[in-house]
C-alpha cells in the first residue's frame, strides 16, 4: 500500500509501505474511505516535536472493514466504520468510567494517512453505521473520529450548560467543532476568539454569537467587557500553547470551568493563581469513544455538519501539499481521498 511518512520537519513523503496485517486477535484491518491532516500533525511538521526516525503519520479515519481478528465480533468485513484516534477495549475500569482514551490497553493511532490501516482493540474502538452512508456524510463522520469528538470533550469538560456563556480559544478545526458542541449543549452566548475571516464566518455559521480578535491580556479584557466584568461560565481551550492556556484561565469567571484539549506545549499553570481563581480545570486526550454513537447519529440526521471544517480536498498522494497548506494557514483542515 501507499501512505504518508514524515522524515524530518517539513518533509512529508508518500511512500510504499507494508500492507497491514492482523497481529492480534483483537485487531481489524480497514480500507480507508477518507482520511485527513490534523492540526496536531503540524507539531512535528514544524519541528516542535522531535522526529528521531522516519515514521508513518495520521490518526483520523473512517473506512470499510476488510478483515477482523478471531476475537472481534462487533464489526464484520464490508461494514463502514468510524473509530477514534485512541483505541480502547471499552470494558476496562477506565473505559466503564467514560475515559476510553485512558484505556488500560490503549494504543494511539499513528498510521492512518494510508490506503489501509490496522485498528488495535477493534472490538471496543470501532462503531459501524447501519449501512454505507452517502459520500456526502464521510467528511462529517471523519471529523467525529477526532476533531468533533475533541471539540465535544472540550465543551463537556468545561461543563457547558443551557443558557450559559462559553468562550472558545482557538479557530482551528477543533475550536470550530467546539463551537458546534457548545451550541448543541445549549450555550446562549458563544464567543469565538479568531483573527481569520474565513474561520470567523464558519464559527458564526456553527453558532458563535460574538467574535473577539484580540489575544493575550487584551483578549481577556475584551471577554471581561462582554461578560459584565465577570468572565465566562465555560472556556474551551483548543490550541495548546502557553498563551492560549493563560488566556483561557483568565477569561473564566470565578466558579467557571476551563476544558483544555489542545496538546500542551510549554504550558505551565501557577498553582496559587489557580487556587485563588476558583476556576475548574479539566482536559486531556478526548474520550471520543464515549461520544461516537451520539455524534454519528447527529451527523447522519443532519443535526450537525462538522465536515465543513474541511476546506481543502486533495488526493492522498498529495498529502505533502495538505500539510503545507495547513502550515501556511491556507487551509483549516485538509481532507485526503485514497
Amino acid at each position: 500500500m501507499r501512505g504518508a511518512v514524515i522524515h524530518a520537519p517539513g518533509d512529508i513523503r508518500f511512500e510504499t509501505l507494508d500492507d497491514p496485517k492482523i497481529l492480534k486477535p483483537t485487531d481489524a484491518i480497514i480500507r480507508t474511505a477518507v482520511t485527513c491532516v490534523c492540526g496536531s500533525d503540524l507539531w512535528p511538521y514544524r519541528g516542535l516535536e522531535p522526529t528521531d526516525a522516519a515514521h508513518p503519520m495520521g490518526h483520523e479515519y473512517v473506512g470499510f472493514v476488510e478483515e477482523v481478528g478471531s476475537e472481534v465480533t462487533s464489526v464484520k468485513p464490508g461494514q463502514f466504520v468510524v473509530g477514534s484516534f485512541a483505541t480502547s477495549d471499552n470494558i476496562c475500569a477506565n473505559c466503564r468510567n467514560g475515559f476510553q482514551s485512558s484505556c488500560l490497553n490503549r494504543e494511539f493511532m499513528s498510521t492512518c494517512q494510508a490506503d489501509y490501516v490496522r485498528i488495535p482493540n477493534a472490538q471496543g474502538t470501532l462503531v459501524a453505521t447501519a449501512g454505507v452512508p452517502g459520500e456526502e456524510f464521510w467528511p462529517g463522520l471523519l471529523a467525529v473520529s477526532d476533531v468533533m469528538g475533541t471539540g465535544w470533550w472540550a465543551a463537556d469538560a468545561a461543563e457547558v450548560k443551557p443558557g450559559s456563556t462559553a468562550v472558545v480559544v482557538g479557530d482551528g478545526a477543533v475550536g470550530l467543532c467546539a463551537v458546534i458542541a457548545a451550541k448543541e449543549m445549549g450555550a446562549e452566548r458563544i464567543i469565538a476568539m479568531s483573527r481569520h475571516e474565513p474561520r470567523q464566518k464558519l464559527a458564526v455559521e456553527f453558532g458563535a454569537t460574538d467574535i473577539v480578535t484580540e489575544r493575550g491580556e487584551e483578549g481577556v479584557a475584551r471577554i471581561k467587557e462582554l461578560t459584565g466584568g465577570i468572565g465566562a461560565d465555560s472556556v474551551l481551550e483548543c490550541v495548546g500553547t502557553a498563551q492560549a492556556m493563560q488566556q483561557a484561565l483568565h477569561s473564566a469567571r470565578p466558579g467557571g470551568n476551563v476544558g483544555f484539549v489542545g496538546v500542551p506545549h510549554e504550558v505551565a499553570v501557577d498553582g496559587q493563581e489557580l487556587f485563588f481563581s476558583h476556576v475548574g480545570l479539566r482536559g486531556g486526550p478526548a474520550p471520543v469513544r464515549r461520544y461516537l454513537t451520539d455524534l454519528i447519529d447527529r451527523v447522519l440526521t443532519g443535526a450537525i455538519d462538522p465536515g465543513k471544517v474541511f476546506d481543502l480536498t486533495l488526493p492522498l498522494d498529495q498529502v505533502a501539499e495538505g500539510y503545507k497548506a495547513m502550515d501556511e494557514r491556507r487551509a483549516i483542515k485538509t481532507l485526503l481521498t485514497p
